[in-house]
């Protein structure tokens, strides 16, 4: 029992192939390659410091000129 030749390898590829066909294959590639990017590039401005940005906070003066959602409730706790 030892490991796979490289026709049984060839036999795979080749099944794969023939079930999802080459665009399928090319747009999966593309989708993979970005989202490895997006990956590595979150993971190098996940160590930054965060950008003091004035529309990151948003204070209870702020939130008062939004309409309000009926279907959300705000509470507030009291410790006792």
């Amino acid at each position: 029992m030892g490991g796979f030749s490289i026709w049984h390898w060839l036999i795979v590829l080749l099944i794969v192939v023939m079930v999802f066909g080459t665009k399928k294959l090319r747009n999966m590639g593309g989708d993979l390659g970005g989202a490895v990017k997006g990956f590595k590039d979150g993971m190098k401005d996940g160590g930054a410091a965060p950008a003091d940005d004035k529309t990151a906070a948003v204070t209870n003066s702020q939130a008062a000129d939004k309409p309000v959602d009926k279907t959300t409730i705000d509470v507030e706790a009291k410790k006792l």
